[in-house]
């Protein structure tokens, strides 16, 4: 038996609101589905660009509306909630190591002696961000798909590029933001997150069972002697003959 869940231990009122549930969820008509992944999905995409479009002091720094891959991430969380690639792990690991990863890659081709040859290696730049951040991904368990266009753009995007290191907290809040709406919209008629950290292990398999019936041999299924009873007769036979 897995040891219970740490969230089984919160108040109800609570627990319900991160994804813990003492019994199996029941299966959702497809029509509800379709209305919370929309219903999470404008609220997550409209939150994010509130806070960074509206707030002075994101405008004052240069930070865009948003971060293009999170409406990648609206389609993993909001749409496919039971997903392992959109739980928490990922989504907050992901972009997080997609992030460091662009800019740490676009910073080292930044030495390069001019300007220009910087932009006729920015494809390589952006491929390299790419394809290293999802071994990293791979590596660290926090494989998130839309995490491996985050690392793209800090290479190839100019606002975002210019950001520099802001671009980390950016998409840690980007992330929480994002989260908050799934806690909420996907847990009314939905389960979400499945788990937070790591999934819950498989339960063991059945013990087998000890077979009580046998198969019996061919020789004795139309009553013919085996061999090794005949060579016993034989020798019975000898035993009683006189000498």
């Amino acid at each position: 038996m897995p040891p219970p869940s740490r969230l089984s231990r919160l108040p109800p009122q609570l627990s319900r609101w991160l994804g813990y549930r003492s019994g199996p969820v029941p299966k959702r008509p497809d029509y509800i589905v379709y209305l919370w992944s929309f219903i999470g999905a404008f609220g997550g995409i409209a939150l994010i660009q509130a806070v960074f479009g509206q707030a002075q002091y994101f405008i004052e720094r240069g930070v865009p509306s948003i971060v293009a891959s999170y409406g990648a991430t609206a389609v993993l969380i909001y749409g496919a909630v039971d997903a392992p690639l959109a739980q928490p792990r990922g989504l907050f690991g992901g972009h997080f190591v997609g992030a460091l990863t662009g800019i740490c890659i676009t910073k080292l081709f930044h030495l390069l002696p001019t300007e220009e040859r910087f932009q006729s290696l920015l494809w390589l730049a952006g491929s390299l961000a790419c394809a290293t951040s999802v071994v990293l991904m791979q590596v660290t368990g926090t494989t998130h798909p839309p995490a491996g266009a985050t690392a793209l753009l800090a290479a190839v995007n100019t606002d975002i590029r210019d950001m520099g290191w802001y671009y980390l907290p950016v998409v840690l809040l980007s992330s929480t933001l994002a989260l908050a709406v799934a806690l909420i919209t996907n847990n009314i008629q939905r389960r979400y997150p499945v788990f937070w950290f790591q999934p819950n292990p498989p339960p063991p398999p059945p013990a087998a069972r000890p077979s009580h019936t046998s198969t019996p041999d061919s020789g004795s299924v139309a009553g013919e002697k085996r061999p090794a009873d005949i060579d016993v007769i034989n020798a019975e036979e000898k035993r009683t003959l006189p000498v």
